[in-house]
Parts: C-alpha cells; sequence; structure tokens
C-alpha cells in the first residue's frame, strides 16, 4: 500500500513514509518515526490530521518504545488538530493506549489524557471526555479501570451535577474493585480528587471509601491511604477530624504491616500540622511514642528522623513538659539502639532539641545523649552528630564547652573515618567563634595543623578553608602570627602534595589578609614554587597567582607577576601552559 502511495505529489505521502517506517525491523528507525509525528501532522494540516493521521493511528499496532514515544506525544498535539475545539480527535487513540497493559504506556497515556482534558471546554468535556472516563472505569480488562482513577480529579470540578454525582459512584466503585492493582490505583487518587470535592461529598461519599481502603488486606493499598491522610485531614473542620480521621491515625500506629507504619512514620509531621496541636497531643503523641518504640528497626528510624520536627510543632504551652516527660525517656532508649540506622537518625536531629529545651535542659539532659553519641562505634553516628553540633552553641558556656565537648572534639579529630575528621574541620570556625581567640590558640590551634598535614586531601583541602574563616574571625594580624608559619613552611615538604596544600591556603587567604601581608608574606613563597620541579605544583602555582591578582598592586604585577606567568607559558608541560596562558589572559 505504501509503495502505491509513495509519489512525492501525492497527498497521502507522508502517511505512507510514516507506514513503511513503522513497519522497519529497525527499532530505531521505528522510534525516530513516530518521534516525527508533529512534522508529518503540520505537513498535512490540521484537516488531514484529524480525518486521516488520528484514524491511522488509532488503528496501528506497535511495539512498547513505540507506543511509549506515541502516548507523549498525543498530549501534545492539540494545536496540530485545530486547536482546543478538536481536542475530542485525539481522545480515541489514548483511551486505546490508557487499556494497554504495559505500565509505562498506559501511565503515559493517563497523562497526555489529562493534558488533552485540561482543555476541554465544560461542555465538550461531558460529550466526550467523561464517557471515556465511564468505559475505561467500567472495563473487563484492569488495565483500563487503572487508568480511569487518574482521570476523575481533572474532570470532576468542571462537570454538572448530575454528572458529578455519576463520577462520584463510579471512583467508589474502584474503590471497591476486586482487583488490588485497581485498589491501589483509587487509593494513590484520593488526595487529589479529595482537593476538588466539595466538602459535603467528601464527608458523605470519599470518606466512607477511605476509612474503607484504610482496612484493605492489601498493605499497599494501605500505606497509600496513610499517604493520602494529611492532606484529606487538612480539608476537614477539627471536630470532623476528630470523628473520622483520629480513629484511623490510632490504628496506622499498630497496623500489622511495618510497611505501613512506616509510611505513618514518614507522614507524621505532615498529619501533625495537619490535625492542629490539640489532636496531636490527644491522638497522635500516643502514637508516636508506640512507633519510638516499634519492633522494627525501619520504623524507629524513621520516626526518629522526625523528632526535632514534631517536637518544634507542639503546643508552646505543654511542649517542653511534653519533651521532658514522654519524647526524652524513648530518646535515651534509641541512643543504644542494636541498629546502627536508627541511632544513625536519633543523631542527626537530637541537636535540634535544644532551642525547645532551654540551656540549662540541654546541659543537663542532652549533653549526656549528645557524649555518648560521640563516642558511637558508628562513623555515621559520630558524624551526624558532629555536623548539628551548631545547635548547642548557643546553649553552653565557653566552660561547659571545654569540660564536656572538648574531649571528645579532640578523639574525633583524629578519628580513623576521614568523614569524621572533615565534620570537626568544618565545625570548627563556629566553635572558635564561641571560645575566642586565647581559648583558641591555648586548645585548638595545633589542630590546625594537624588537618593540614593530613593523609586525605578532602581534609586538606577543608582545612584551607577553615583557616580562611578563621582569619575572617580573629583577623589578618593573628594570621601572621599563629597560622603563616605553619603555612609557608609546608612551601619546603619534600612531598609535592603538602607544597599544593601551601598554594591552597595562601589562595584562600589573600582575600582576608589584605594587601600587605599578602604581597610581603604569601607572594614570594607562591613565586619559589614556581619554580618547582612538579608539574602540578607549577600549574596550581598559576592558578594561585590569579586568584591573588586582585589583591595586589598594579606594579607587583607588572613587575614580579606577569614576568613569572610568562615563564610558566614557556613551560614543557602542556597543563602548566594552558593555566598560565589562562592567568595571563584573567590578570590582562
Amino acid at each position: 500500500v505504501a509503495k502505491m502511495m509513495a509519489s512525492l505529489d501525492d497527498p497521502l505521502y507522508p502517511i505512507a513514509v510514516l507506514i513503511d517506517e513503522l513497519k522497519n525491523e529497525d527499532v530505531q528507525v521505528r522510534l525516530n518515526s513516530i518521534k516525527k509525528l508533529s512534522t508529518i501532522a503540520l505537513a498535512l494540516g490540521e484537516e488531514r490530521t484529524r480525518s486521516e493521521l488520528i484514524p491511522f493511528l488509532s488503528d496501528a499496532i506497535y511495539d512498547v518504545e513505540v507506543l511509549l514515544v506515541l502516548a507523549d506525544q498525543l498530549g501534545k498535539f492539540t494545536s496540530l488538530v485545530g486547536g482546543p475545539d478538536f481536542a475530542m480527535y485525539l481522545i480515541p487513540p489514548l483511551e486505546i493506549l490508557a487499556t494497554i497493559e504495559e505500565n509505562v504506556v498506559r501511565d503515559k497515556a493517563v497523562e497526555s489524557l489529562r493534558i488533552v482534558a485540561a482543555e476541554h471546554s465544560p461542555q465538550d468535556l461531558e460529550i466526550h471526555v467523561v464517557p471515556t472516563l465511564q468505559r475505561l472505569a467500567s472495563d473487563n480488562w484492569f488495565a483500563g479501570r487503572i487508568s480511569a482513577c487518574g482521570l476523575f480529579s481533572v474532570c470532576y470540578p468542571r462537570l454538572s451535577q448530575p454528572v458529578k454525582d455519576s463520577l462520584r459512584v463510579s471512583f467508589c466503585k474502584l474503590c471497591q474493585d476486586e482487583t488490588a492493582t485497581v485498589r491501589r490505583a483509587a487509593a494513590s487518587k484520593l488526595a487529589e480528587l479529595s482537593k476538588v470535592m466539595e466538602i459535603e461529598y467528601l464527608k458523605s461519599d470519599l470518606i466512607p471509601s477511605f476509612v474503607q481502603l484504610s482496612k484493605d488486606k492489601q498493605d499497599s493499598v494501605r500505606l497509600l491511604v496513610v499517604e493520602a491522610c494529611p492532606t484529606i485531614a487538612q480539608l476537614l473542620l477539627q471536630e470532623d477530624v476528630e470523628q473520622l480521621i483520629l480513629p484511623l491515625l490510632r490504628q496506622y500506629a499498630k497496623d500489622t504491616s511495618w510497611r505501613v507504619r512506616c509510611m505513618f512514620a514518614e507522614k507524621f509531621v505532615d498529619l501533625q500540622l495537619a490535625v492542629g496541636p490539640d489532636i496531636t497531643r490527644i491522638g497522635l503523641l500516643p502514637a508516636f511514642q508506640s512507633l519510638l518504640k516499634d519492633t522494627e528497626a525501619e520504623v524507629r528510624a524513621a520516626v526518629a528522623s522526625k523528632l526535632k520536627d514534631f517536637c518544634a510543632n507542639l503546643a508552646k504551652a505543654n511542649q517542653l513538659q511534653i519533651v521532658l516527660n514522654c519524647i526524652l525517656p524513648s530518646v535515651h532508649d534509641l541512643i543504644s539502639d542494636p541498629n546502627s540506622h536508627v541511632r544513625s537518625a536519633v543523631a542527626s536531629v537530637i541537636m535540634g532539641l535544644s532551642p525547645i529545651v532551654g540551656a540549662f535542659r540541654t546541659v543537663d539532659d542532652l549533653l549526656p545523649l549528645f557524649y555518648v553519641q560521640l563516642k558511637d562505634e558508628c562513623p555515621e553516628v559520630r558524624l551526624n552528630i558532629i555536623s548539628n553540633m551548631d545547635a548547642i552553641n548557643d546553649m553552653m558556656s565557653i566552660e561547659q564547652v571545654s569540660e564536656s565537648l572538648l574531649p571528645a572534639i579532640f578523639e574525633l579529630a583524629e578519628d580513623s573515618k576521614w568523614r569524621v575528621r572533615m565534620a570537626i574541620v568544618e565545625y570548627m570556625p563556629s566553635l572558635a567563634r564561641q571560645l575566642g581567640q586565647e581559648f583558641f590558640n591555648r586548645k585548638l590551634h595545633s589542630l590546625c595543623q594537624c588537618w593540614l598535614n593530613d593523609h586525605v586531601s578532602a581534609i586538606r583541602e577543608a582545612a584551607a578553608l577553615s583557616v580562611k574563616q578563621l582569619v575572617k574571625q580573629f583577623g589578618a594580624s593573628w594570621a601572621e602570627e599563629s597560622v603563616l608559619p605553619m603555612i609557608l613552611v609546608m612551601s619546603r615538604n619534600t612531598n609535592y602534595l603538602y607544597r599544593m596544600t601551601c598554594l591552597l591556603c595562601l589562595s584562600a587567604l589573600a582575600e582576608v589578609c589584605g594587601t600587605d601581608i599578602t604581597m610581603r608574606l604569601l607572594l614570594p613563597t607562591v613565586l619559589q614554587l614556581a619554580f618547582d620541579p612538579i608539574a602540578n605544583v607549577r600549574f596550581n602555582v598559576a592558578k594561585t597567582l590569579q586568584t591573588m591578582s586582585p589583591f595586589l598592586e598594579a606594579s607587583v604585577i607588572q613587575d614580579q607577576v606577569k614576568p613569572t606567568l610568562e615563564k610558566l607559558i614557556a613551560d614543557t608541560d602542556a597543563d602548566v601552559k594552558y593555566f598560565a596562558a589562562q592567568a595571563i589572559a584573567d590578570i590582562a
């Protein structure tokens, strides 16, 4: 047939080419052909696209890859068939695709159907889209019923009341479908449908289905209901939440499936905000305590990660009392939990309880817990507690930090896990700000030198940035007295990696040390390293000079920097030449 049409002058030539390519044995040719549908539609024009191309696409059968691209393309076809007034021509092929058993094709078809349906006028929606939705919802094959679930929310708001009544009945029927995958699809759309449904019908029609699905024998259905719960609770009045939703919340905390309890834990703060402080105290607090003691580690870890947010959102009137009497006893148990993921989850949020309980309680109740976690055998626990230590800076005096935290910090500064050491390095400027220059020089200065000489490059780089922050706090004169001597001596280290670290530090410090120190102390060392035997050091000299140049006087750049860079341009190493040329161009 294609050959009979295959004259360039034949008006059906584009479709003939499409037919040939779609029958090609090479899947890539078939894919490329279907991707050119919009071009073919433009060649045919709007009327012929509606009368010839769309019917052809509806009748043809392709493999999954082609069908997936076709489902996506049709969602963008409205303008090619003549605009929203003719969007109904796209419904038949998309309806066929929405009944395909292959999930990815079906999902893409529903996505395109939602786009096309939104472009229909309310009248056309009732004439063309709603019948399609009803056919899919009553389809004998489960695939059609699954697809129907995704179309209710996009159609419902713009329909007349009798049609809305009909759709609610259809959706509730799908919630009771004999096939679990259909019930799962309906449960996944509860939240978005509830947002567009009138409150009276939400309570009379949708909530009963919601309650029924929350008791479904399949846990994959129940956990989707939990996911929808915050959205639905937000739409109801407090008395309705207490009557309709609260019993379900108590049920979720005791669900036989750990996956449902885990989803409940993950959605806990959203639920807390949706139901309000009173119902939180009455209904959610006992559930929260129950989840903290759950038999499954995954559930304990999920709810432990919500500790800080849950406590922060409690009503201020009884917040401290609840945290001290109801939450902290469970936290005591969790920091010694046999599962490291649980302990790690607690470590990531426990510092956030300090502002809630105040300085006095932090020292008495939380600091012992911090100290236990700082010595945890799991590096991730130690890393999480260190990474969040900023939260307690304002809660503790210098004496308390010195007595309680410094021993642990010294120990962790030499931890065998480099990520833990790096967390301490990054925390140091914050700690120094609290302790002051004198205390830092006396107790912590030696650590900086250790980090700058660490065998892990990431630690050395982090230490350079940390030193820059310290100089910002303590000033250029402190840098000249306390920091620069130990950095400049690295330029003579026999290991070239440490000479590169020296350059990294000098590059970072030029910005904060000022022009005088940069020209007097930093620049001579950099220029000296331009003659280093290692190419990596030499091209880092070029990069450092480029970074330093804004902080140097013009005469110094002209007399010292440019001649050095010109020598480096003549270097035998390609990388040195490249970075030197880049530096000169930037300075110019």
